[in-house]
């Protein structure tokens, strides 16, 4: 089932669109970037694919998003948006995962702990601004305090796999894949097998979330 709720925020108006379970055991809350909303093709094949495996998933959009802005806020506006939304996330009863891609997952990162989320996801973290690995953002990501899996492409200009510390987290490379995930053709590797790779290491993660 599917519905949208508006949800006022410190920040403005957040809308969260529900993508409901039958029998849900978790909540998964998913942020976008600050480059795109919740139509990126990974945040809808997570929402479409986790909802049949059990898991709510609430895609949100930030307040600047909705009030039709092009450029997002400063981290702590987009960190109020959040936690204006996390009670409605919560209202179900279930343990609640805080992700989001690019943007979205540092600040799933820098709010984890403080909201009581039981875990992160992060897709598409950028470990730092293209060609500047000297700005690293590893802290966030480190400083999640809770269980974290990395979803990342391998050509992904904001951070390679290689670059990323060791830590308390887990990281699947997207073979190939881009900031957004997408593959050049001369890769052989089709979208909808770029999806499954990170579907399915959601899911897999996801599972163990609830055991």
């Amino acid at each position: 089932m599917k519905r949208i709720e508006i949800v006022e925020t410190d920040a403005g108006e957040a809308r969260v669109t529900w993508h409901t379970a039958g029998r849900a055991r978790l909540v998964l809350g998913l942020g976008h970037g600050a480059g795109g909303g919740i139509e990126a093709r990974d945040l809808q094949a997570v929402a479409r694919e986790l909802t049949a495996d059990g898991v709510t998933v609430a895609l949100v959009e930030q307040p600047w998003r909705v009030a039709g802005k092009k450029v997002a806020p400063a981290p702590k506006t987009l960190d109020a948006g959040w936690r204006g939304v996390w009670p409605a996330l919560a209202k179900p009863g279930l343990p609640v995962v805080a992700g989001g891609r690019s943007a979205g997952a540092r600040v799933a990162c820098r709010t984890a702990v403080e909201l009581g989320a039981v875990g992160v996801l992060a897709l598409s973290f950028p470990l730092h601004p293209p060609g500047r690995p000297e700005k690293s953002r590893a802290d966030e990501l480190l400083g999640a305090g809770v269980p974290t899996l990395v979803v990342q492409g391998g050509n992904d200009p904001f951070g390679k796999p290689a670059e990323f510390p060791e830590g308390a987290y887990e990281l699947v490379e997207v073979p190939y894949g881009d900031h957004g995930f997408a593959v050049p053709k001369r890769a052989g590797i089709s979208e909808s097998e770029t999806l499954r790779v990170i579907t399915e290491a959601v899911r897999d993660w996801a599972r163990g979330l609830r055991e």
